[in-house]
């Protein structure tokens, strides 16, 4: 009867004759053979649908391949009814499937591909004829017959295989790769059964010619699983692609053999051995594998379900593939435990087993080590790669979104709110928490929904927490599943086997040790989730103190020049305290995990061998007691493992839906809301509004915020198409805002809005008359720029067109900047522009618009930073030069004078609304300007003719910051680079140590932990703790033997016939009737057979002996396991202890040494740089460095231990043990340097990954507004491919360095048991057993141990990134004791520069040569120059930013080179060229550390005339509904002299303002109250429920936030418009009430009415002010003016004594700006007031 055998399969040492030929030569291969048909069928179905024969019509190529074509809407079909609104989507697919220039792919063919195949079929055919001759020859015996026609059969079918892949590889018409992994498969299992009948015909041939063809059989099956082997999968020819000079990945074209044992990776292991890795040198990743091409497959299929399902699904093959391997690898895990005990039996028995089948047990051995090691490798690598694919999948997604952002002045919204609420929805603990992933998101989803689309809810995220997402959350979620496989897969069987196996080991005694795991569970859970919990809070705080520091860092020019640094510091370590406090319980809680950790082995082994020997009475030999301890330890892993990997994938799931909400956010309406095509009846385009009302809140009025935001209403505009069209208007009147109406970026309440374009940029064809595209070009106010070259960011990626790129240089009058630039347009800017000066960044960003073939261009007040000969060259060679020629200009500026004359039409607004349009004339005559250009039409229209010089000359701009100067060493003339500049850009490059980590950085770090006794007592507590771990097992082999030594045996010993038993691992096959065998495979024991009857004892003993005190041993293992807990509890917080210290100590070392770092430092660091530091270095240093740190010593210590206790069992192992560490050593030596590298290098590579978000969240309006968006994603994915090069390959070396180390892992078992078998007799089984256990947790240890060392090289590197940082140039101490000057100083306020030089760098030229002139005590001083002339670094060296190199600064005759910085710093007070301004409310802004009072404060206000004294009554039309206070008076035409007399008076003048809230160009007295009182009324107040209400909001008029001191100030200010951020920087200044006062270009951005008023007050202050000014009008009447150029004073005297000096510098910059009869007319008038003054 077939495959229905009686008796064992096993015999004493080999199978049963019947199971070979029933089982092995015919069951198993038909089954192979028949999976393999069906399978075929399959395939060959599935090709026959997809074939071009098959369809009338033909599919559309698959998406997933890169190069293939694909419709650029294929997801959704209605996308088509509305083109502008999926515009975006369009974008976003065709950057994915770009032309791709850069990369080539070549055709490569494997070797001998024909040939392979050949020898392949002739081996088959061989094997063929061989059986064919078995079956004639009846070789296999009478029962063989069916055996041999099966063999036939089976080869039969795999030669017609192995023909049609011949027939294919030699024609090329057919090709039909699949075959190849049907011959591959079938060859795999052959091989295994031939192995095994191979062996049984050597140990027992039955006859010659059984044994020769066996062996024939054998070779032939061989040679042909090696073919197979050495083959590229699928033997097929592979595309490689080749880009730039980038190597392409070698994956692809590895041979099955090399793929299994990351042999391909050798080349990166040995390219990293030889020399330090270079970013070149890192091969391409699989075009599979590429951002575009996963992003492109996974947008494939809508998403229906929450985010964490949708990736689930899209993932689904590879997550299931990689689940089959860990499963695998789950069942292998047990191999080595059970031939322990296998091998164990032997030595307790030797005359039971014969010799060969324990060696065959210990060659099983070798081999299971390798399988399982194959298996891992291959399970962790797919993870690798699905967690590629996913962060590329996530981070496009959250980038794509990035670009679809709302441009808002909204709220901010924290994604935390969201988590916080879930938290309580959602607290179903543990399991039932994990299992109810997407459903219960429905519940709260539907809440979620609604608040979203509530535009109330039209909160954003702000950019540091989109960074995050990126950096943090998508890093988490693309982790986790690289891991997922432990949870789902490899757990399960582990926990099922082990249980199993212990039940058959044990009996009901493994129940007691299960049980106690089980009761363990809940603990271990509990621990997570509470470690989940100290995360968040931990995640929370660490938020929060990135965020400080994150203010501090960027406004720490301010912080400097305010003397505040110990402040801040104090916030951001009252914020770092938080963190701490919060590590501390996680690592106390660590600890405690770690103490049950360790202890639970202990006691669950303590409580199964208590029941075993007490309860059960059964005698506890060492073959049973070491195989339980091992599946003990077995069992621990995945248990431990199961609460750690939950709590993770809670943490991802968080992660997940924090992705999830943020790309529900709201999307930017710009494509909806422009009418793009609509044209007049001249066939011109139309840019303007109808009717239209637009916000910056919501659309929903019955919200308060929305309602009070700042809107424009009732615009009805029409811009002349191809002319200048000019917007003017006082500060915060909303023009910036008109221009954002205009590119859709508002929300449109009601109306229309026309502008051409809305299509990608890359669509357009230009006109061919003109050369220009219907499209936009925008300025906006604060110039954007990408972190690139000057050059670049002028192309901005346009067609190169020399000589266009030449005049738009010299229409913006770049070349003399570019001269000055270290590598002219080479200079890489800086991130947000650092390099550059105010003036610079803002003509390079007009650059940009001029030279690109926009049609229309839109400027923001572009002529603000520049002085004003700049501004009218600008005016007229760029704006109206021959660049712009056709083109539509709508320019916002404030320079009135200058612009409005000349254009063709003009807006004048005002409070959101308009107040006159028309032609110039119109709006002039129409009264509602501030300026009065009356006078001045024309003396402008005279001037207005080029200056005879050329323009590069011309270009004399004077501007405020730092850096111009230090970048004038050695420039050429043309401002081109010479060779040895070009270089120059490189400060902004990161740093990457090379080499192994330095001695003296592991050295810093462990002094920052302690002291020399805190070392003794952490070295004590780990020798104890080692020692106590040994001395438990080696308390079990004690005890063990001493059973052994009574005469115990293993089970079934003494029976009479031994002959049924004979190997004493078998127990006997059951058979039952129905004809299955029980699977007697060796290493499971069975059931008894005592006498032929079958029971359930396990051992044949009843009484335990009761010579053996087993109470005694239980006692003794009871009392090491407790000390054993306690020393590891010692040992854990010694080490945490330490770390926090470290902690401690590295970030405030790292916080003080950076504050006070050279100013020099900050201009050459970019913010993210520094950040990186902050965040991941530090979160480094906090989390990871220790652990991992304890974890080498730890493993190494193990590793020695093991070594010696193998060695001195049997010490001829110590030989093999030699070589087996040089190997080690070579292994770890050639991976170590190729995994720091590449670590780095991934480190270094995730920087530009992280700025370009950052780059694009700043810049999301000008994108959009150039159409630019294709091209952006395009290098987000570039850069997604260069971060996950290293990544992925490093992860690549990771499984090269595991699976050798398994292997070799494998061999020292191998050898140890070797090593057993030989000296059998000659050692007692429980010294065998301890030598064996310990050999097999060896691999695990060494593995871990290389592991961990580099994760320590690693982690170090963090720690040698902050040291970096440690040693920057300190600034000079904050306070010298010796030398304090008076505490009223500076009393008078005179400043004296004697003799004063000074440079930026020791290898730079002078930047202030020689200055030296007085002002005397409150003196008004102008300073003006050129661009690069030292204004701003005169300003930089009163405050010592720039330290003296000869000469000296003298304030009330006391040398500021010789007092502290603080002392200087505190008392003069400076206000910087850019607005530097924090998150926090006015008041905070104001004065952060709480020095005035609100009366004070309110009186800076309105100093600088953010404020009015009375509650103001509408200057337009329409009344504010809410009552007017009684004694508010309003007078109409107010008298400026009133004023002069009192400072603390409300100046006339309009209050300015914000998208938020802007005031009327009102002008009030203040009211008859006393001095000082200020009446605040709220403004009209809307009544949410009413419609009434609803209709008046949308009339009421803007608010003005200023009056209320708790008005929120949002990230970086920028809630506020430009004008006001400059004002309430000022204001900040002018409330310290300084004696000495030195402004820098602060009034840059406000319109000449308001500086005009500003101006009167400071003059009211009696103080010295020193004021760097481009409008010269700003100082002409000032008591001096100093002028400037290269560093040197030209001129130092009166305005008028200098306008009047006829060849004067003054007077030529007067002549130049056109203004020169209204400047003289001021002067005078100046000079005259104060020649009268004295004589009163």
């Amino acid at each position: 009867m077939f495959a229905h055998c009686r008796g064992p399969f096993w015999g004493r040492d080999d199978f049963s004759r019947c199971f070979e030929q029933d089982y092995l030569q015919t069951l198993f291969p038909l089954i192979v053979c028949g999976v393999s048909v069906v399978y075929l069928l399959v395939q060959v179905c599935l090709a026959a649908k997809t074939s071009k024969y098959y369809h009338a019509y033909r599919v559309l190529d698959d998406p997933g391949h890169v190069w293939s074509f694909r419709s650029p809407r294929y997801d959704d079909a209605e996308a088509y009814e509305d083109d502008s609104e999926n515009e975006f989507d369009r974008n976003e697919d065709l950057a994915l499937h770009a032309t791709n220039t850069v990369s080539t792919t070549a055709v490569t063919k494997p070797r001998g591909q024909v040939t392979v195949v050949v020898l392949e079929e002739a081996a088959v055919l061989a094997q063929l004829g061989l059986h064919v001759a078995v079956f004639m020859t009846n070789a296999w015996g009478r029962h063989g017959k069916i055996a041999a026609i099966t063999s036939v059969t089976v080869w039969a079918y795999i030669a017609t295989l192995a023909s049609l892949r011949l027939l294919f590889s030699s024609t090329s018409i057919v090709s039909f790769p699949k075959l190849w992994y049907h011959t591959a498969f079938i060859y795999g299992f052959q091989w295994v059964f031939s192995v095994l009948l191979f062996r049984s015909a050597i140990v027992h041939p039955r006859s010659d010619v059984h044994q020769r063809l066996m062996v024939g059989d054998f070779v032939l099956v061989s040679l042909l699983f090696l073919i197979a082997l050495c083959s590229r999968k699928g033997n097929k020819a592979v595309e490689l692609e080749y880009e730039g000079d980038i190597a392409p990945a070698r994956e692809p074209v590895a041979s099955v053999f090399s793929l299994a044992t990351f042999s391909w990776v050798d080349s990166i292991v040995w390219t990293g051995y030889k020399k330090t890795y270079e970013l070149t040198d890192v091969w391409n990743l699989p075009s599979r594998d590429k951002a575009a091409a996963v992003i492109a497959n996974y947008r494939q299929v809508k998403k229906t379900s929450s985010l964490a399902y949708h990736l689930l699904k899209h993932f689904k093959r590879g997550l299931l593939i990689q689940a089959s391997w860990a499963a695998m690898s789950g069942f292998l895990t047990f191999a080595p435990t059970l031939l322990l005990k296998a091998i164990l039996e032997y030595i307790e028995k030797p005359d039971l087993t014969p010799a060969n089948a324990a060696w065959f047990y210990v060659i099983l051995l070798f081999v299971s080590g390798t399988l399982s090691a194959l298996a891992d490798g291959q399970a962790l690598w797919m993870g690798r790669k699905i967690c590629i694919r996913l962060r590329a999948v996530i981070i496009g997604e959250i980038y794509a979104k990035a670009l679809k952002r709302r441009a808002a002045a909204t709220t901010d919204k924290v994604l935390g709110e969201e988590k916080k609420k879930q938290e309580h929805d959602g607290e179903p603990n543990g399991f039932k928490r994990f299992f109810i992933f997407g459903k219960k998101k429905k519940a709260t989803g539907a809440p979620k929904e609604d608040a979203a689309t509530k535009p109330g809810s039209d909160a954003q995220v702000t950019t540091g927490a989109i960074i995050n997402l990126m950096a943090v959350d998508a890093f988490k979620v693309s982790e986790i599943c690289a891991y997922l496989h432990f949870l789902w897969a490899n757990t399960p069987v582990q926990v099922v086997v082990a249980v199993f196996l212990l039940y058959r080991i044990l009996g009901y005694s493994s129940i007691a040790g299960i049980g106690m795991m089980v009761i363990l569970l809940p603990i271990n859970m509990y621990v997570a989730r509470q470690f989940a919990k100290i995360q968040k809070l931990i995640l929370a705080a660490t938020d929060a103190r990135i965020h400080t520091t994150n203010e501090v860092l960027t406004n720490i020019r301010i912080i400097k020049f305010f003397a505040w640094e110990q402040r801040f510091i104090g916030l951001v370590n009252e914020k770092r305290y938080i963190e701490l406090k919060h590590l501390r319980r996680r690592y106390i809680l660590w600890a405690v995990a770690a103490t049950i950790w360790s202890g639970s082995p202990v006691l669950i082994t303590f409580l199964s061998f208590l029941v075993y020997t007490n309860v059960e009475h059964k005698a506890l030999i060492p073959s049973v007691a070491f195989t339980a301890l091992s599946l003990f330890q077995i069992l621990r892993i995945p248990l431990d493992q199961l609460a750690d990997m939950v709590a993770h994938v809670q943490e991802s799931k968080v992660s997940v839906d924090r992705i999830e909400e943020y790309l529900k956010e709201p999307e930017t309406d710009k494509y909806s809301q422009l009418v793009t095509q609509k044209k007049d009846e001249d066939g011109q385009p139309i840019i303007g509004f109808q009717n239209g009302t637009f916000s910056w809140g919501g659309t929903d009025m019955a919200d308060q915020a929305a309602a009070d935001a700042f809107k424009l209403m009732d615009l009805n505009l029409n811009f002349r198409i191809g002319k200048l069209n000019v917007v003017v208007g006082p500060t915060g009147s909303g023009k910036t805002s008109l221009l954002m109406g205009l590119l859709g970026e508002m929300t449109k309440l009601k109306g229309d809005v026309y502008l051409p374009g809305g299509v990608s940029r890359e669509d357009l064809t230009p006109d061919p008359d003109t050369g220009l595209t219907e499209s936009i070009a925008y300025c906006a106010q604060q110039a954007w720029l990408v972190n690139g070259t000057v050059k670049d960011n002028i192309v901005f990626a346009s067609e190169w067109n020399q000589k266009r790129y030449e005049d738009v240089i010299d229409a913006c009058s770049l070349k003399r900047d570019l001269e000055i630039l270290d590598a002219g347009d080479e200079t890489v800017v800086g991130e947000k522009g650092v390099t550059l000066s105010g003036g610079q960044k803002q003509r390079i960003s007009l650059a940009r618009a001029l030279y690109s073939k926009a049609r229309h261009v839109l400027l923001d007040d572009v002529l603000s930073a520049v002085d004003a000969h700049t501004a009218k060259w600008i005016f007229h060679y760029a704006l109206h030069g021959q660049l712009m020629a056709n083109r539509t200009c709508v320019l916002v500026t404030h320079n009135v004078g200058l612009c409005l004359p000349n254009a063709e039409f003009a807006v004048a607004l005002d409070n959101g609304r308009v107040v006159a349009q028309g032609t110039a004339e119109e709006v002039i005559n129409s009264g509602k300007l501030t300026e009065d250009l009356t006078k001045s039409r024309p003396a402008s229209r005279g001037a207005s003719k080029p200056q005879s010089r050329t323009p590069s000359d011309a270009n004399d701009e004077v501007d405020g910051d730092v850096d111009h100067a230090k970048k004038s060493p050695n420039a050429t003339i043309n401002g081109q680079a010479d060779a040895k500049k070009t270089p120059a850009s490189n400060t902004q490059e990161e740093k990457k140590a090379e080499g192994g980590v330095k001695l003296s950085i592991i050295l810093m770090y462990l002094r920052a932990m302690g002291p020399w006794y805190y070392w003794l007592g952490a070295t004590i507590a780990f020798v104890a703790a080692q020692i106590s771990s040994v001395s438990t097992n080696l308390w079990i082999r004690t005890w063990a033997n001493a059973y052994a030594e009574k005469g115990y045996a293993a089970m079934g010993a003494h029976h009479r016939s031994p002959i049924t038993h004979a190997p004493t691992l078998s127990g006997t096959g059951t058979c039952l009737s129905s004809g299955t065998c029980s699977w007697n495979v060796p290493f499971f024991t069975h059931p008894e057979q005592k006498s032929y009857s079958y029971n359930n004892m396990q051992t044949t003993f009843g009484a335990s002996n009761p010579d053996v005190d087993s109470a005694y041993f239980l006692g003794v293992y009871a009392v090491l396991g407790l000390v054993f807990m306690f020393i590891t509890f010692l040992r854990e917080g010694f080490l945490f202890g330490g770390s926090l210290a470290a902690s401690r100590r590295v970030h405030e070392r790292l916080i003080q040494k950076v504050t006070h770092a050279k100013f020099r430092f900050f201009d050459q660091t970019p913010l993210g740089q520094l950040m990186n530091r902050f965040s991941k270095d530090i979160e480094s240093v906090d989390q990871e460095v220790a652990p991992v740190a304890i974890g080498v010593v730890h493993c190494f210590a193990s590793i020695v231990t093991i070594v010696i206790l193998i060695s001195v069992i049997t010490p001829a192992f110590l030989i093999a043990a030699f070589f087996i560490s040089i190997l080690y050593f070579l292994i770890g030596r050639f991976y170590i340097n190729s995994s720091r590298d590449l670590k780095r290098l991934e480190s270094v590579h995730r920087s530009p990954l992280y700025q370009q978000f950052g780059e694009t969240l700043s810049g999301m309006t000008t994108i959009r507004a150039y159409g630019d968006e294709r091209r952006f994603i395009r290098e987000n994915l570039t850069k997604i491919n260069t971060q996950h090069r290293p990544f992925i390959y490093l992860w690549a070396a990771n499984r090269w360095l595991a699976f050798r180390v398994d292997v070799v892992g494998a061999m020292v078992a191998f050898f140890a048991g070797a090593f057993v078998v030989l000296s059998v007799g000659r050692i007692d089984a429980g010294a065998a057993g301890l030598a064996l256990t310990y050999a097999v947790t060896f691999t695990e240890n060494v593995l871990w141990f290389v592991r961990l060392y580099s994760a320590n090289e690693q982690n170090m590197n963090s720690v040698e990134r902050v040291k970096e940082y440690l040693d920057v140039d300190q600034e000079a101490p904050s306070v010298i004791p010796a030398n304090r000057p008076p505490s009223n100083w500076p009393s008078k306020g005179s400043v004296e520069f004697i003799n004063y030089s000074t440079r930026y760098r020791a290898d730079f030229d002078l930047v202030l040569k020689n200055l030296t002139f007085k002002i005397l005590p409150g003196e008004k001083v102008g300073v003006v120059g050129r661009t690069g002339a030292g204004k701003s670094s005169m300003a930089l060296a009163l405050f010592r930013a720039l330290e003296a190199e000869q000469g000296k600064i003298l304030i009330d005759e006391i040398d500021v080179g010789l007092i502290g910085l603080h002392d200087l710093r505190e008392n003069v007070v400076m206000v910087p060229q850019d607005p530097t301004l924090f998150t926090g409310t006015i008041r905070s802004n104001l004065d952060p550390f709480s020095v005035f009072t609100d009366e004070e404060i309110y009186t800076a206000l309105r100093e600088v005339n953010l404020i009015s004294m009375s509650r103001p009554t509408s200057g337009t039309a329409t009344p504010v509904n809410a009552a007017t206070p009684p004694r508010a008076i309003q007078i109409p035409n107010p008298t400026t002299g009133a004023l002069a007399a009192d400072v603390n008076a409300s100046y006339c003048g309009h209050a300015t303002t914000n998208p938020g809230s802007i005031l009327a160009n009102r002008e009030w007295e203040r009211g008859e109250a006393e001095d000082d009182t200020i009446v605040v009324v709220p403004d009209g107040h809307v009544a949410g429920q009413d419609d009434a209400a609803l209709q008046a909001a949308m009339e009421a008029d803007n608010k003005n936030p200023f009056t209320n001191l708790n008005s929120p100030v949002s990230e970086s200010g920028s809630n506020l418009s430009q004008g006001q951020r400059q004002l309430l920087c000022l204001a900040r200044a002018l409330l310290k009430t300084p004696k000495v006062l030195l402004m820098d270009e602060a009034t840059a951005s406000i319109d000449y009415a308001t500086d005009a008023k500003i101006q009167e007050t400071i003059r009211q202050i009696k103080n010295t002010t020193i004021t760097i000014a481009h409008r010269l009008q700003t100082i002409v009447d000032y008591d001096k003016v100093l002028l400037l150029d290269h560093g040197e004073v030209i001129e130092y005297a009166h305005p008028y004594d200098l306008i009047r000096k006829k060849d004067g510098a003054f007077r030529a910059m007067c002549e130049t700006s056109g203004e020169l009869e209204a400047l003289t007319v001021t002067a005078k008038a100046a000079y005259e007031a104060k020649n009268l003054v004295p004589s009163e």
